[in-house]
């Protein structure tokens, strides 16, 4: 039987959040982002947590609202400032939050690390930047690579686009982005999807996370910014 807990309302979807989580968050811009899992995590008020995303908010919804409401220490990404990151550049240049700059496969591939159960991995890129000051470097084949670890989440908040009861998840479009291998990197993976659907009804093999990374599937109403951007 599967263990993921199908919930009636966002708020039961976040309750439990700890302070001082690292909270995976899914999303590529807008396209994937899930919108109402954050706006829960703000109203739960867990604090001090380090965020994983592939970018610092936008305007200020999103990753921005969670950063603009002081619950963030620390924002690991690979694209931090654009133009409307107005948000997280006020904070950051005041000292108010910290970052991690990882480039975006090598932070895609140390969520994949860690949900595949591997200790470390090396990676040449960024190597010879000051994205790799400080650490291990080990020449392979001639060529210089970087040690990097794996970047493992307390939480992921993620958005799909249909769960069925078992909690098997399948996305929309460009909108799949991070959010399966944030799924298998997180002790816990909450999900908010706009339609739930009987056990059966999804193609196994259109089915992307299957169920056993998956332990909350909360039901939205889908919104223009959830599927905006996801072709």
């Amino acid at each position: 039987m599967s263990r993921t807990q199908i919930v009636d309302t966002v708020d039961e979807a976040v309750a439990g959040i700890e302070d001082g989580s690292t909270v995976l968050v899914g999303g590529f811009g807008m396209a994937g982002m899930p919108f109402d899992l954050i706006d829960g995590l703000i109203r739960q008020g867990a604090k001090d947590l380090t965020i994983v995303s592939n970018n610092a908010g936008n305007g200020e919804v999103g990753l921005a609202a969670l950063l603009k409401a002081g619950r963030v220490r620390k924002v690991i990404c690979s694209f931090p400032r654009q133009s409307d990151s107005y948000v997280f550049d006020e904070l950051y240049r005041s000292g108010k939050v910290e970052l991690e700059v990882v480039p975006q496969g090598n932070l895609a591939e140390r969520m994949r690390a860690a949900g595949a159960g591997i200790g470390a991995f090396y990676c040449p890129t960024g190597v010879g930047t000051v994205l790799t000051e400080g650490k291990e470097i080990r020449t392979i084949d001639g060529r210089a690579y970087a040690l990097e670890y794996p970047i493992k989440g307390d939480v992921a908040l993620i958005g799909a686009d249909r769960a069925d009861r078992m909690g098997n998840l399948v996305y929309r479009k460009t909108a799949r982005n991070f959010g399966p291998v944030m799924a298998t990197a997180a002790t816990q993976t909450i999900v908010q999807v706009s339609e739930v659907v009987d056990t059966g009804s999804l193609d196994p093999e259109a089915v992307v996370t299957p169920s056993i990374f998956v332990d909350r599937v909360v039901r939205i109403e889908a919104r223009h910014y959830l599927v905006e951007g996801a072709r």
